[in-house]
């Protein structure tokens, strides 16, 4: 016989009946394992170690580098990092490499922005047609159409120029920017330019006076990511920038190696001191950039 169910008096709330457990073992990700510790502890190494050689060798002389390559510094040595610090060469590169990203920076986030905004907010013929278009641009690198680029610019007469570089850089970087900007753009609730347009604001008032400000988030990832990226180009302004006087930092670390080829600590110090600027500023506004990619992604 089955055993008799009975009802709750009225008024009597029921009570609650415990939910069966279910099968299998469920799967935390949370803390992660042995191996995925492992892992990562692999990659910061592999991506740590040699950022750390060249700065420390930078303090070691030519006899301790060639007596124990990869031992300390015993005793530090700073005059490799001295001569640098006082030659009018590396500053020279380093404000020509400061110039071309500051320019790269400025017409992305420019032109960047303006053509996301369209694409966000406007519906029109063949919107989804032209924002492939700068989806498929993330597939064409500047390697690609590096020589028919450099007989553009020569043709220009851009170069040995700041501009020879900087446009054609922030041209490739149009498309990631636009991709980012684009969903983030999108996201802004259509309220406030509803608002905006009660109150007597234009499509463009609405623009420079609400979207803007509020697509800082994301104008920062683009601007951080075009700006390292320009910093450390080398393909590019090797074949515009021929002068010496005009060149930027990783070619003049390219020129120093070759130049002092024997002196092994000085070429350390001089390439650690390349790497500080993009480091530092990459690693200062990571969050920002951590910030604007999940925006991009959450629209």
């Amino acid at each position: 016989m089955s055993a008799p169910t009975t009802t709750p008096a009225p008024g009597r709330p029921v009570p609650l009946q415990p939910e069966p457990r279910r099968r299998g073992r469920r799967r935390s990700f949370g803390g992660g394992g042995p191996l995925v510790y492992a892992v990562a502890a692999l990659v910061v190494v592999v991506t740590v170690a040699p950022v750390a050689y060249a700065f420390l060798g930078g303090f070691r002389s030519n006899a301790q580098l060639a007596a124990d390559p990869v031992g300390l510094p015993s005793p530090w040595v700073v005059d490799n990092y001295v001569a640098v610090l006082t030659s009018a060469s590396f500053w020279r590169y380093t404000l020509n490499s400061t110039l071309v990203a500051l320019i790269t920076t400025v017409v992305v986030s420019v032109l960047g922005v303006m053509a996301a905004y369209p694409l966000a907010r406007y519906r029109f013929k063949g919107r989804e047609a032209l924002a492939l278009v700068f989806t498929l641009g993330l597939l064409f690198p500047l390697t690609v159409a590096i020589i028919p680029l450099f007989l553009l610019v020569r043709d220009l007469q851009l170069t040995n120029t700041v501009w020879g570089v900087a446009l054609p850089q922030a041209a490739f970087a149009l498309p990631l920017t636009v991709v980012i900007l684009r969903p983030f753009l999108a996201a802004l609730p259509k309220e406030l330019e509803e608002a905006a347009a009660i109150d007597g604001a234009s499509r463009i008032g609405f623009f420079w006076r609400v979207l803007l400000p509020l697509s800082g988030p994301g104008l920062v990832t683009v601007g951080v990511l075009a700006f390292v990226a320009s910093w450390n180009a080398y393909l590019l302004p090797l074949l515009v920038l021929s002068d010496p006087a005009s060149q930027t930092l990783p070619l003049g670390v390219a020129s120093f190696s070759t130049q002092y080829a024997q002196d092994t600590a000085g070429v350390l110090a001089f390439t650690s001191l390349a790497m500080i600027p993009a480091l530092v500023f990459f690693l200062a506004m990571q969050r920002r950039i951590v910030n604007g990619l999940q925006g991009a992604v959450k629209g």
